[in-house]
């Protein structure tokens, strides 16, 4: 009885309720999507890797289905040309997990004691037109569970464990049931026919049309089939349309007598027979069908057969992988009219596949219904150019030492070392992340790093994958080969972040077995090597941070034991290598610190130690390395070892060579700062070295993508390969030379021989990076443009530039660099260059939307002319951005919108075509726009558009009229077009495939895609020959072309399409261009019409006038004209038509809310009219809701030294407050857990449980407001205008991801506030009072759809959350309403004001909030909460909810919160309010009552609530975050700061806790380890600005005070243990400054802003003794130390300092016991100028050096921007440090030669190490850094500026 309820069946998606995600789990590509077919909702499973993209029932592997059902019904759909995988668990009687796996990624079938897989093959005969081929249709596969587990395994069948539905697939529902349904018949049918079936029910049936066969749409497999039947007898039975209406299972047939199971289990495959199919099978069984390199999605013709009946030969639709290593990685796609593909299931580059036989081509088995497109394949990859991707470090040699084996991203290179030629491994989908070769040279694994860790097993000799399987490790990162090639180990951390080892057996590999896993074991240990050892494959070694440990595989486990090192156990261990020596083997390592390690295999023990020092004699001869001797060493990234030597290479670039004693080094090469032995080849640190098996090469990779080897006996070093570090942006060849020249993210220009792919000049720009660049048609010269706007010209002859064309700025490079003229042009990034074909002429374009043309046929070229506002500022840079056509006549290009592209006049500029993309589409759903343009050949002169709706349009490039489309169906648009020369192919790139197209093809032309970058693909074009092609991404393609060039016929032009051979070669050329091709065959209803040509805004110029900045374009005015449309500069004000007759209230108002005004296409006028009458300053609102940024006098900063990734010094760990200043800047899902809130221009993320913090980073100012999504995926947030950008700036943020999707600009002054549209569509943003403008953006498109300029300051806004069409806005005296109406891409906003009554009052609105339909609530100045019922229009009823201005309401069900600016939060019973309504005005408020008060520290700024409204998250504008309870009744902090700015940092001895104190009186006192605030110490109308922590005391341990001076005079000592203040005494009448304590603790030192020096015993509270020397000059730093110094010829147990603000330092020795104190040393320094330091000078900074306590450090104290170590002893400065401006903050670190600085100038924190003077700066601050603390352990950084307080982690300290 348990499977009763499971009966007659049992909808499984339903039951376990798939939508909800409780029951179940998902992962990877897993979507809800709306099917066409079935007319509902389908779950779509996707993704490149089946293992990582699926549906799971249940969630866990420990629960259990338990369906007992016989049958499984599965309706799905496989996505063509994919593989998918279903997976079942099924239960045995016995308890015993069976899995059954189905897939058409299996080759054959598999069986073991627990698992079978079946193969999944789809047959077919011709399809009906329309009709899709099974391998694309809907399926019912019905599964006989019963009947699979005794036939197959004998087992009895008890119930369904678990179910997973693996990518990639469409999936409708799962059902269970003991009847054997007939998917074709339904209930209905059966009982009119009487049929004696079980008919399927109506809830698992597929829609049939009517009139038509559900075989003709659908296809139904069930498995096992009949046991009863023969394979021949199950064939005819199917065929036969008597017995069977539609396909069902049918067995492979095979010449081996097969037993019934076998023969069942060898495939599933489904026959559908045509209308015209021979009703008998085939007689002879077919063999299985050969499986080449390329897949195509096929369909075979009828053959007319002897009896005059068509034939059906079977065509094989298989989604297969071969894993064979060819030319290139293919896939064939044939575009035809009979058989559409939906976009979804096309992702053809996915799929490798094979080709048609030769048999089939000689019968004339035509697949394709249209004209073929041979040859098949067109391309194949020749060569890379590239080295490393995911890693530089993997590079082999061959076993014969004649060839290395390296990676090229997703390529696996083999590189002869004499001929330099190429063999290329084609597989993998993504960037190799480890390879490994075995003794022999046979087999040769390599690992990608996605998906998750895919291993590939290859036959190096032929080249061909023998196996593929999935690491358990996320991304492997080392591998290893046993010496016979039967043992491989893979080391990397799973999905938890563990250290990982897998040994698979690699035995059966080759044998027609797989690889298997031995053993896997997990490890806390760091692993950065891990090899096994040459004489013993059950023996290996790992090294890593802190260890050295030996494995040993043994009994199906792996082992391992340490090594004891030591003294040596706390280094960086990096590479490792065995050896054979006479009494054993030894095992060598190496370490950062530059030891190394020989240790003795045997007995797990170190036997000898070595250190590679620096060089001690520069310009000598080579050193003699020494050992275990102080200082840093050298550290040591690799070694290899040989039978007698050893080969190092370190990261200070340099390949060594040493015997295996280490005596002395034999050979040396890099880059070093002596006089090398060799030629310096090596740029950048060496990652890997290995020695050739013969011991007479030593090859070396470099981090910087180089690749090379030493010959030792010659001498010399030879570079194999050089690369870009960085994804390269763009190309471009030249004929006469064979060169290349490319451009990359690395901000290096290349330029590459193409025949031997060799480099011949690599230019440097270190501080702009080069974005496009184009060869000169004739002269050896080449241009290039560079993201600051300058477009430089190079020659190729004296590698030197000729002239360059920019703003500002410089470029270096490597050789002789000489600019001869500057002449600015362009004020954005270069985003496209072109030259003309005849050398005249040279073009540019950039980000602002400029558009340059220059004189390019003289050696110095010149600008012509430069127009503005004409091209696309959306556009990226791009080859195909800029273009110019074959007769250089015409100049095509993207703008001025994204929407048009513009033909030009090359020699005028004037315009001559501008066509409208947007109505290529009149059928779309959204606006398509242009991504890239291309010019085709002449005749017939057409131009090829490609736009965001994946379609490729060819129009007439005179008239603009479309010829014909073609479709891509990418999955992404096809940013990059390029046509061969004589018009044959037309390329394009879309994501990391690359599509050919047939172009010549007048009728569906036919297209092939290649893959093999592991990146977008950004640039590709043909050689200048045409035989060969060029792909630029992660690396350089070099592709041959393998069709035969064609010669035209006399009178023919070259280039132009070939002649139709069809009933169309009689249609004149205009005839066919008036074909347009399409879905149905059938001519445009209507066809682009181009706009009328505008003269363009031209301002020529030959040379800028003598006071003009330089910038030729007219976009430097203020702001864009109100009511003009354009695409150039930021977004502008596009104001819509308001209303119409008829709309009612929704119209357009008199006075100054009339927005019925159409726009002014001209409107420059009216933008001056603007621009006046903004330039007056406008009154801030008398309401704190609106955000006033505070004032900052510092810069942000330029010239920045950013560290390398990797190489940070210092990582922000916490950020310490939050910004009070802030409006609406704290966000908070419950549900998820996502909590944000803002701290100066940082945004926050902190997990409110464990405390850790992520800190999002790119606003160059105060960010004002935030806003989170209603699906919480998307934060936006607004900073204000900063000095070097006209407006705000808005970015919208990944939430998952952490990362920032888009910026967004449009509002002048600040944001007021943010909101999303509750389908999360629309983005609305509010101007503050100074901008007064409304904005709304696309999140679809991130573009500006709407802006409206208000007449008033709005105060707050919020979306209907019922009508995502209305937005309420408060402001002055009324509300209004906006409705927004969205007319396809366009969006038009309606207005409504409705005053508020008399009889409520005349204040102003300041918040609001809806509650339930249909009320709003609104809070006003005076402290009132008034009530509109939307539906009426009214006011109906208000109340005294506060006695100061209402700033925030929340509502939800029957609770109101508000908050103001009495510091009161309040939480009203608002449930009568909706029966209220019902009254309308006449309601009274007695009604609604104050449920809770709370009383916080600050106005209230910030609130989010949970649903309930028992429990949120408020800010104030004291910099606090509360948690409030209602049910409790109670608020606790979350997150504090300091209101003002923080004057100090102090610590306690143990760095347990830390104190502050700022200029609001407060000091607080933190625990270091989780940041919280733990004691308060407030003093009203005082700021404190000094502070100090006590030393610890050998009398009194538990003694912690801390002293705190205040702008009074006054000296506060408060006791930490006690939280009370212990003494309070006022030995200053001025403000203290400065204050220490003595080194025993006993006396306290405090300096005041008259330059006195007061010496105060706490335990007396009595001042014994006041210093006036430097009196006049406040005092500005105290500093004690505790030590003897005689030395220095005064006596005394403490030396302590004092500097003044006029420069002057002294130093002193004191013992305060014996009253003693004697001057040591005072320094005076000269003051800077008065006309550097205008306002204030800089303070003067001094400190004792933590590691040499005789060295004085100051900084401010002199003319120069520079920091001074001035000798005690020697008594005179001994070293400067210059810097860029004064610094205001400086702090010195116990631990490593590091000092942070703060400056005045720039918001910028400086570390600057001492010892190599290497410096790096740091970005968050929101002001200049004021102050700088480093922790007594040296491994925090405490900074801050103003009130927010930063927390830095120090590395290598």
């Amino acid at each position: 009885m348990a499977g009763v309820w499971q009966q007659p069946f049992l909808n499984v998606f339903r039951h376990f309720k798939v939508d909800e995600w409780k029951r179940s789990s998902k992962e990877g590509d897993v979507a809800v999507v709306t099917d066409k077919t079935l007319k509902c909702t389908v779950y779509r499973v996707r993704g490149p890797v089946s293992a990582g993209n699926y549906i799971q029932l249940p969630k866990t592997s420990t629960q259990s289905l338990g369906l007992t059902g016989r049958y499984l019904y599965v309706l799905f759909r496989p996505l063509p040309a994919k593989h998918f995988v279903i997976h079942l668990d099924l239960c045995t009687e016995g308890s015993q997990v069976i899995r059954v796996s189905f897939s058409n990624f299996f080759k054959e079938f598999k069986s073991t004691a627990t698992w079978l897989q079946f193969p999944f093959i789809c047959e077919t005969g011709t399809p009906r037109k329309g009709v899709g081929s099974p391998g694309a249709r809907w399926t019912c596969l019905q599964l006989d569970l019963h009947d699979i587990l005794l036939v197959y395994l004998n087992r009895r069948y008890s119930h369904l464990k678990s179910i997973r539905l693996c990518a990639s697939l469409l999936v409708r529902n799962l059902y269970t049931s003991d009847l054997c349904f007939d998917p074709a018949v339904t209930v209905a049918e059966a009982r009119c026919a009487k049929l004696p079936i079980t008919p399927i029910p109506r809830e698992m049936a597929f829609p049939v049309p009517k009139g038509e066969s559900w075989h003709d749409h659908y296809v139904h497999i069930r498995f096992p089939s009949d046991s009863s039947k023969t394979p021949c007898e199950a064939v005819q039975k199917s065929c036969s349309p008597s017995e069977a209406a539609g396909p069902v299972l049918q067995l492979l047939p095979h010449p081996a007598a097969f037993s019934k199971p076998v023969q069942d289990s060898l495939a599933l495959m489904v026959q559908k027979c045509g209308p015209t199919a021979s009703r008998q099978a085939p007689s002879v069984p077919r063999p299985l069908p050969e499986v080449s390199v390329s897949c195509e999605r096929s369909k075979v013709s009828s053959v007319g057969g002897p009896s005059g009946r068509s034939q059906e030969p079977l065509a094989w639709v298989e989604a297969t992988d071969k894993h064979v290593a060819s030319d290139s990685l293919h896939v064939s796609v044939h575009q035809t009219t009979v058989e559409p593909t939906a976009p979804e299931d096309a992702s053809p580059q996915e799929s490798p596949g094979r080709k048609q036989n030769q048999q089939e081509v000689a019968l004339g088995k035509n697949r394709f219904q249209q004209r073929s497109f041979l040859p098949d394949p067109v391309l194949r990859l020749k060569g890379v150019i590239g080295f490393g991707g995911h890693s530089t470090k993997w590079a082999l040699w061959t076993r014969d030492g004649a060839a290395v084996v390296y990676p090229c991203h997703a390529i696996i290179v083999v590189l002869c070392v004499n001929t330099r030629e190429q063999r290329l491994f084609l597989g993998h989908t993504d960037k190799v992340s480890a390879l490994a070769l075995d003794g022999s040279g046979s087999l040769l694994a390599s690992a990608q790093a996605r998906p998750h860790s895919m291993l590939r097993l290859w036959d190096f000799q032929t080249g061909e994958c023998l196996s593929l399987f999935q690491s358990p490790v996320h991304t492997v990162c080392s591998l290893s080969f046993s010496d016979s090639g039967e043992v491989l180990c893979g080391v990397g951390k799973d999905r938890h972040g563990r250290m990982t080892v897998v040994v698979w057996g690699t035995a059966q590999v080759g044998r027609g077995g797989e690889a298997v896993i031995l053993t896997k074991v997990h490890s806390d240990v760091d692993i950065q090597a891990f090899e096994v050892a040459f004489f013993d494959e059950t023996r290996m070694a790992s090294c890593g941070r802190g260890s050295v440990r030996l494995w040993r595989l043994r009994g199906g486990g792996l082992r391992s034991c340490p090594v004891d090192l030591g003294e040596h156990h706390a280094l960086e261990f990096t590479d490792l290598a065995f050896r054979q020596a006479q009494d054993g083997h030894i095992l060598y390592v190496c370490s950062r610190s530059g030891h190394i390690l020989e240790i003795d295999h045997q007995r797990m023990a170190v036997r000898c130690a070595r250190r590679l020092l620096p060089t001690q004699t520069p310009g000598g001869p080579l050193p003699q390395k020494q050992t275990f001797s102080s200082g840093p060493g050298i550290a040591i990234s690799s070694l290899s070892i040989s039978q007698a030597k050893c080969a190092m290479g370190s990261e200070d670039g340099y390949l060594r060579l040493w015997p295996l004693d280490f005596s002395s080094v034999l050979l040396e090469a890099g880059l070093g700062d002596h006089q090398p032995t060799l030629p310096a080849e090596h740029e950048g640190p060496i990652s890997s070295v290995s020695v050739s098996p013969d011991g007479l090469r030593v090859l070396s990779t470099t981090s910087s993508g180089h690749l090379g080897f030493l010959d030792i006996l010659s001498r010399e070093y030879s570079v194999l390969v050089r690369s870009h570090a960085a994804p390269v942006l763009a190309l471009a060849t030249e004929s006469s030379r064979g060169q290349l020249a490319t451009v990359s993210q690395d901000h290096t220009v290349r330029i590459w021989d193409l025949a031997t792919l060799q480099q011949l000049y690599d230019f440097a720009s270190p501080e702009e990076a080069p974005c496009a660049v184009a060869f000169h048609p004739t002269q050896p010269t080449f241009f290039c443009g560079f993201s600051s706007g300058a477009v430089r010209s190079f020659s190729l002859e004296t590698t030197e530039v000729l002239v360059e064309h920019r703003r500002s700025g410089t470029v270096q490079l490597r050789g002789k660099a000489t600019a001869s003229r500057v002449c600015r042009c362009h004020r954005g990034a270069i985003t496209g260059l072109a030259a003309s074909p005849d050398g005249s002429l040279l073009f540019s374009s950039c980000s602002r939307g400029s558009l340059a043309q220059y004189h390019s046929s003289a050696p110095q070229c010149r600008i012509l002319r430069v127009t503005a506002n004409v091209v696309c500022q959306e556009a990226c840079p791009s080859p195909s951005a800029l273009v110019v056509s074959g007769d250089s006549h015409l100049l095509a290009f993207v703008g001025p919108s994204k929407y048009t592209v513009t033909v030009m006049d090359t020699a005028s500029l004037d315009e001559l075509l501008r066509v409208d993309i947007r109505t290529l589409d009149l059928a779309g759903s959204c606006l398509d726009s242009a991504v890239a343009v291309c010019f085709g050949p002449a005749p017939p002169g057409h131009l090829l558009v490609s736009t965001s709706s994946n379609m490729v349009a060819v129009l007439d490039a005179t008239s603009g009229r479309l010829v014909r489309e073609l479709s891509c169906v990418p999955p992404a648009a096809c940013s990059v077009l390029a046509l061969s020369g004589d018009g044959r192919f037309l390329l394009t790139a879309a994501d990391r495939a690359i599509k050919v197209w047939d172009y010549s093809a007048q009728a569906g032309p036919g297209c092939q895609v290649y893959i093999g970058h592991s990146e977008p693909v950004r640039a590709v074009a043909f050689t200048p020959d045409q035989q060969q092609l060029l792909s630029v991404g992660d690396a350089i393609f070099l592709w041959d072309v393998l069709a035969p060039s064609e010669k035209s016929p006399p009178g023919s032009v070259q280039g132009s399409p070939r002649a139709s051979t069809t009933c169309e070669a009689g249609l004149g050329t205009r005839q066919l261009e008036d074909m347009v091709s399409g879905a149905n065959g059938l001519p445009r209803q209507q066809v682009p019409m181009p706009s009328q040509a505008s003269p363009p805004w031209l301002d020529i110029c030959a040379r800028p006038p003598k006071d003009h900045d330089g910038a030729f374009s007219m976009s430097d005015e203020s702001r864009g004209p109100e009511g003009l449309r354009q695409a150039s500069g930021p977004p502008v004000l596009v104001q819509k038509e308001a209303g119409r007759a008829g709309d009612g209230a929704w119209g357009a108002m008199g006075g100054p809310w009339d927005l019925g005004r159409p726009p002014n296409p001209r409107g420059w006028p009216s933008a001056c009219s603007t621009g006046r009458a903004r330039a007056q300053p406008p009154t801030r609102p008398d309401s704190y809701r609106h955000f006033t940024a505070r004032y900052k006098v510092s810069l942000l900063p330029k010239g920045l030294s950013f560290p390398a990734v990797g190489d940070e010094r210092l990582h922000l760990k916490a950020v310490m407050g939050y910004n009070g200043n802030g409006r609406a800047n704290l966000v908070w899902r419950p549900d998820t857990g996502f909590f944000a809130y803002t701290c100066g221009r940082l945004v926050v993320v902190e997990d409110l449980h464990s405390g850790v913090q992520q800190h999002w980073l790119g606003h160059p100012e105060e960010i004002s407001t935030l806003a989170l999504s209603h699906d919480a995926q998307v934060l936006a947030s607004a900073s204000g205008r900063s000095s070097t950008a006209s407006r705000c700036q808005i970015r919208v943020w990944d939430v998952p991801g952490g990362s920032c999707r888009q910026l967004l600009s449009h509002h002048d002054t600040a944001v007021q506030a943010l909101a999303f549209s509750p389908d999360d569509r629309l983005l609305v943003t509010l101007g503050d009072y100074g901008d007064r403008t409304l904005a709304l953006w696309s999140m679809a498109t991130y573009e500006l759809v709407s802006s409206t300029c208000l007449p008033e300051p709005v105060y707050g806004m919020a979306f209907n959350p019922w009508d995502a069409g209305e937005l309420a806005c408060v402001g002055q005296g009324a509300i209004t309403l906006w409705l927004l109406q969205q007319r396809g891409g366009d969006v038009s906003l309606q207005v409504h004001r409705e005053p508020i009554p008399e009889e409520v009052g005349g204040w102003e609105l300041t918040s609001l909030c809806y509650g339930t339909t249909p009320l709003l609530y609104c809070g006003s100045n005076a402290g009132q909460v008034c009530v509109w019922d939307m539906c009426a229009s009214c006011c109906f009823l208000a109340w005294e909810a506060d006695d100061g201005e209402i700033g925030v309401l929340l509502c939800s069900g029957a609770r109101l919160v508000s908050g103001s600016n009495t510091r009161r939060l309040r939480l009203w019973a608002v449930g009568a309010v909706p029966e209220l309504r019902r009254k309308g005005s006449g309601a009274r408020s007695s009604s609604v009552f104050m449920e809770r008060e709370l009383t916080l520290d600050g106005a209230v700024v910030s609130a989010v609530f949970h649903e309930s409204m028992d429990m949120g998250v408020v800010g104030t504008t004291a910099g606090t975050l509360w948690y409030v309870s209602w049910a409790e009744g109670t608020s606790t902090r979350l997150v504090s700061g300091h209101q003002s700015k923080v004057n100090e940092v102090v610590f306690s001895p143990s760095e347990s806790h830390c104190a502050t104190c700022s200029d609001d009186g407060s000091v607080r006192v933190w625990s270091v380890a989780s940041m919280e605030l733990l004691i308060q110490f407030q003093v009203l109308s005082q700021s404190c600005l000094c502070l100090s922590w006590s030393p610890p005391s050998c009398e009194h341990p538990e003694q912690q005070w801390v002293a705190a001076g205040y702008s009074d005079g006054t000296l506060r000592l408060f006791s930490i243990p006690l939280i009370a203040m212990e003494l309070k005494m006022h030995p200053h009448s001025a403000a203290l400054t400065a204050i220490a304590f003595s080194a025993d603790g006993q006396t306290i030192l405090s300096g005041d802003r008259d330059g006195l020096v007061a010496v105060s015993r706490p335990c007396t509270g009595m001042t014994f003794r006041v210093l006036n020397d430097h009196r006049g000059a406040p005092i500005c730093t105290i500093q004690s130390t505790r030590r003897e110094y005689g030395d220095f010829g005064a006596e005394g147990v403490d030396l302590w300092l004092a500097a003044s603000g006029d420069q002057q330092v002294s130093v002193w020795a004191s013992n305060w016991l014996q009253d003693r104190c004697e001057l040591v040393d005072w320094l005076s320094f000269p003051a800077p100028a008065l006309t550097e330091v205008p306002s204030c000078p800089p303070p003067s900074l001094a400190a004792f050096c933590p590691w040499d306590e005789a060295l004085l450090v100051c900084a401010g104290l002199s003319v120069h921007h520079e920091v001074v170590f001035y000798s005690l002893c020697q008594k005179q400065v001994m070293k400067k440090i210059p810097l860029p401006f004064f610094a205001v903050s400086m702090s010195l670190s116990p631990g490593a030669h590091l000092m942070a600085i703060g400056f005045s100038a720039e918001r910028v924190l400086r570390l600057v190490d001492c010892a190599s003077g290497a410096v790096q700066d740091f970005a968050g601050h929101d002001d200049s850094v004021q102050l700088c603390r480093f922790a007594p352990s040296a491994r925090l950084l405490f900074t801050a500026a103003h009130n927010e307080i930063l927390v830095w982690e120090v590395t290598g300290h």
